[in-house]
């Protein structure tokens, strides 16, 4: 081992004479070894070793894995240096792209390289890499050599690795306060990291259309030529520049709040665009396969429809510009009943027409399944699917796949963001409000952010879709870092299902004056019966699964506990009477004992009520309500994709409504208070993503009715379909009391003395706010992984401006890396804007 600079050289006969240091990072877990290291490469391994590949080092006496980032001519250490212990593929899987993103990522999310590494390569298998295919003459960057095609298996590996050097741990010292041998991050860091550096307290600015694209008399957002009826006040541009990645690259952007200062009042959700505008969309979209021929010489690929696109201001524009190879960067409200899949396939289709790769994201595996349809229906075999459900070989070979160019469009949940896509010219994300998209591994980065990180980078085309919006796409969405591609509001009333509340109105009230007290009124079992006597299916929506989940007392209303275990008591299937009998013999869902003489600690009353009703007992009061008519059920592991149209009744979970062919021709959105009432940041913006996803499902003059307060904001904006409003609400809501996205904040988990710890050895920026401690967010995984935990894990809040983010992010980092220094035994997790607060 040893470090960068003119200190060793190398003496033996072979190409290794020229670059004989390989760079290495070995992926160490400590914070404080998160550097690079220097080792000579032997003549034997000089072919393989190449940048990218998989390597074993030997480091502090023992082997540890690692990826080799370069070969050097030289080191700045002067002293003994060891050899790579062997090289485990010559398969080049870590490229530049990836390395920077990981680098970027981990001083986003105050992490190391080699923990965003473990998340963005999986682990290697040898059969299916040294059984595969061919990879295509594809180099990850312009200009780069294909990668060496040459393959060897562990075996052949250790036969031609160096035998071990008896003396070469002494390179490393066993102690944690290891010297700066091999650590080009202290003392030596090169050029292009003090940049990177540099660039972590830059502001992005909206970037603007240059070069060729100036001769172009006038443009629309996307930067696609056009006739030039609109004014200038109304041309925005959306094109790429050349701004360097940084890990604070996106807080500027982000900061819808502070960009908006100034800008003046926004034009209202609801009103329509003007009759002019909607006459310029449709001449745009009239010559846009002109546009496509003249700049590359191809129109649109076969099975890409621009009709469906009209419905959107500049909707034609948008994909006229991926098809000019452009960066562009929206946020994409899909119409009610819209086929988002197929959207989403048609512009990846697009830049696979010219040359280019795309990944598409989505949530969970029904999604997948429903995109990499229409993708391999457009694309053929150029699209495979990436999803933890695959086994290690399929997941490596489909992986392999994008690696080498193969695979041209990856569809896949939320480590798809890092695959190794070569040219990447799209990367677009499906419900970015979803919780799976945070990553529950360290260091805990949300797949919506990194996919803006490695857009900006890249200069690849982004987009956020959905059917609602999330505050953080609003904010870079304000800052016009990314624009709107929304439908006009007379075309989103065509699309939209009836969207009512019980009680809406006094002539509701007066029809049925407890609408709002029961939770199915009158109206809802009305619309209901019409909608099965025409042959329709109906979708009831509820929160919660199971019979009764979640009880309390009858007479004080004080949750009902165990007394074992103080977990929630509930009431299996089959446990209760029927017809309004109080509840018996509830069980613990935590320890599942059965309690059969409850009491009341407060009021000792032995009655219990339910607190709310879950899917399995609303399935048994619809048989009752609805005799004859098929009650179908989709929740928990029992998750229906698809049903077939015809008279039923569907209840679903939130998040495991089937698709119906044709749609539903009723949905009654049960329990909203339920969805609402959670302690939680974004309760009313995944009650209204929630609500909205359900809608969808219904057909365009079929009817939707939600179970909650009229007069509530969220309800009032499902009511209107205006997810872009209530976005906006959230932003202004949350950057008044001080939360994401307007400002940038960190959790700190662990015991009272650990964060104690931590803190001290922060040097945290200035203006910086220390809230808590406070007890961690309802069903929150302890930072804990032994038997050992503590009865008190607390969470420490701290809050910067989102100028000063990548400042806190270095501090912890740096605090981190001190603290490993001293062996600290006791665990602590750092998070950078957690999706659950506390």
């Amino acid at each position: 081992m040893a470090s960068a600079g003119a200190g060793a050289t190398a003496t033996h006969d072979s190409t290794a004479a020229g670059h004989p240091i390989a760079r290495v990072l070995p992926l160490l877990s400590p914070a404080h070894l998160d550097r690079d290291f220097d080792y000579l490469v032997p003549p034997e391994l000089d072919e393989i070793a190449q940048p990218g590949v998989r390597v074993r080092v030997r480091f502090a006496g023992r082997l540890v894995d690692g990826y080799l980032l370069a070969r050097l001519s030289h080191s700045d250490h002067t002293g003994k240096m060891v050899k790579l212990e062997r090289v485990v593929s010559a398969e080049r899987v870590l490229t530049p792209e990836i390395l920077k993103l990981a680098t970027a990522v981990a001083a986003r999310y105050a992490g190391t390289r080699a923990d965003v590494l473990r998340l963005a390569i999986p682990p290697r298998h040898a059969r299916t890499e040294n059984g595969g295919s061919k990879k295509a003459a594809v180099s990850s960057s312009p200009g780069s050599p294909s990668p060496d095609p040459t393959l060897v298996t562990d075996s052949a590996a250790d036969a031609v690795g160096p035998a071990e050097t008896p003396n070469a741990a002494a390179a490393v010292a066993d102690s944690p306060d290891l010297p700066p041998v091999g650590d080009s991050a202290t003392g030596a860091d090169s050029a292009e990291s003090a940049a990177a550096d540099a660039a972590l307290d830059h502001s992005v600015d909206a970037p603007t259309l240059g070069g060729e694209d100036e001769a172009v008399d006038v443009r629309d957002r996307f930067g696609t030529a056009r006739t030039p009826s609109r004014s200038a006040d109304h041309v925005m541009a959306a094109g790429v520049g050349s701004e360097s990645l940084s890990a604070d690259s996106i807080e500027s952007v982000e900061d819808g709040v502070a960009a908006a200062d100034g800008r003046g009042e926004m034009e209202p959700e609801g009103a329509d665009a003007p009759v002019g505008e909607r006459a310029v969309v449709a001449a745009e979209s009239a010559n846009i396969v002109a546009v496509l021929a003249d700049s590359g010489g191809i129109g649109l690929p076969d099975g890409v429809e621009l009709r469906p696109w009209e419905r959107y201001i500049h909707g034609a524009a948008f994909v006229s510009a991926l098809g000019q190879r452009k960066g562009v960067r929206a946020g994409w409200q899909a119409v009610p009943g819209e086929d988002w899949a197929r959207r989403l396939a048609e512009l990846a289709a697009v830049v696979v027409g010219r040359g280019r790769s795309a990944i598409l994201m989505v949530p969970d595996q029904r999604d997948l399944d429903r995109v990499l349809a229409e993708c391999v229906r457009l694309v053929g075999d150029s699209a495979v699917g990436l999803a933890a459900g695959l086994g290690p070989a399929a997941r490596y070979r489909r992986w392999l796949a994008a690696l080498r160019g193969t695979a041209r469009v990856i569809v896949g949940t939320r480590s798809a963001v890092f695959a190794p896509a070569v040219d990447l010219g799209l990367i677009a994300i499906w419900d970015d409000g979803d919780d799976t998209y945070a990553e529950p591994r360290a260091p805990y980065p949300h797949a919506r952010e990194v996919a803006m990180l490695r857009a900006h980078d890249t200069g690849a085309a982004f987009v956020a879709a959905g059917f609602a919006r999330t505050a953080e796409i609003q904010a870079v969405v304000d800052s016009e870092w990314a624009h709107d591609l929304v439908a006009d509001r007379a075309v989103v009333r065509k699309f939209s299902p009836r969207i009512s509340a019980p009680g809406d109105s006094d002539i509701a009230m007066e029809r049925d004056p407890v609408a709002r007290a029961v939770r199915i009124p009158a109206v809802g079992y009305a619309a209901a019966r019409s909608a099965l006597k025409e042959g329709a299916a109906v979708l009831v929506q509820v929160p919660r699964r199971g019979y009764i989940p979640a009880l309390a007392c009858a007479k004080c209303r004080t949750p009902a506990r165990c007394r074992h275990c103080n977990g929630p008591l509930s009431l299996p299937d089959g446990r209760a009477g029927h017809r309004g009998e109080t509840a018996h013999s509830p069980a613990c869902r935590w320890c599942g004992i059965t309690e059969a003489a409850f009491r009341c600690p407060a009021c000792a009353s032995r009655a219990l009520r339910a607190v709310v009703i879950g899917a399995a007992r609303t399935a048994e009061e619809l048989g009752r309500a609805f005799p004859g008519v098929p009650i179908r059920g989709s929740s928990g592991g029992a998750v229906l994709d698809t049903v077939e149209p015809g008279p039923q009744v569907i209840v679903a979970t939130v998040g495991a409504e089937p698709v119906l062919p044709g749609g539903y021709g009723v949905a009654l959105l049960l329990d909203g208070w339920a969805l609402l009432s959670r302690a939680d940041l974004r309760a009313a913006e995944d009650t209204l993503r929630r609500w909205m996803s359900a809608a969808t499902l219904v057909r365009n003059h079929g009817q939707v009715i939600v179970m909650a307060e009229p007069s509530l904001p969220t309800v009032q904006a499902l009511l209107r379909w205006d997810p872009v409003g209530h976005a906006r609400a959230e932003v202004a809501g949350r950057a008044e009391v001080g939360f994401p996205p307007a400002v940038r904040m960190a959790a700190i988990d662990g015991t009272a003395d650990s964060i104690a710890e931590l803190l001290s050895a922060a040097k945290l920026p200035d203006h910086v706010d220390i809230l808590g401690p406070v007890p961690l967010p309802p069903g929150a995984r302890k930072p804990f992984d032994s038997g050992d935990t503590p009865a008190e894990v607390e969470r420490m809040l701290l809050r910067v401006h989102r100028t000063a983010g990548a400042t806190l992010a270095r501090a912890l980092t740096a605090a981190q890396a001190v603290r490993s220094t001293h062996r600290s035994d006791a665990p602590l997790r750092v998070q950078i804007d957690p999706v659950d607060i506390g």
